[in-house]
């Protein structure tokens, strides 16, 4: 899976390793993103409710990153900072993307329906992202001290 070159276009194939993870990451991120927008409206349109428009406005902020984050997982790979194998890059992002669903998806099923995926899930959610983001920060660090 890891050459999936489009031959009428001639894009570079994704690194060895790269095409599943990084793809179904990037999947994730895309319907995180349309699941923000369609929040936004609901929000906007039919529901009055702050914390829905938070909702939709965290999926939306976070599958951006999570798309930056896989970008620079690319960018990483091929820079001579000595990654090999699975790109720990993808892993923050997929950790952010989980979390931001956990979080917005249990704010708005709370709104929505008046109920919740488990007890305490947004704050659970919300603890995630904050320690994704500290990931985020630890790696590029640590990858910066890599490539010196």
């Amino acid at each position: 899976m890891s050459d999936i070159a489009n031959k009428d276009t001639g894009s570079a194939p994704l690194p060895q390793g790269f095409g599943g993870a990084l793809l179904s990451v990037l999947a994730i991120a895309g319907f995180a993103g349309a699941g923000g927008v369609a929040l936004a409206a609901v929000a906007a349109h039919k529901v009055d409710s702050p914390a829905l428009a938070t909702a939709a406005t965290m999926l939306m902020i976070h599958a951006t990153a999570g798309i930056a984050v896989l970008a620079v997982a690319l960018h990483v790979r091929g820079s001579g900072t000595g990654w090999n194998g699975p790109c720990p890059w993808i892993g923050v992002a997929a950790a952010m993307l989980g979390a931001v669903l956990l979080f917005s998806g249990d704010i708005a099923l709370n709104t929505l329906a008046g109920t919740h995926i488990f007890p305490k899930a947004a704050p659970i959610g919300g603890s995630l992202l904050i320690a994704s983001w500290v990931a985020l920060a630890l790696l590029s660090v640590w990858t910066a001290l890599r490539a010196r």
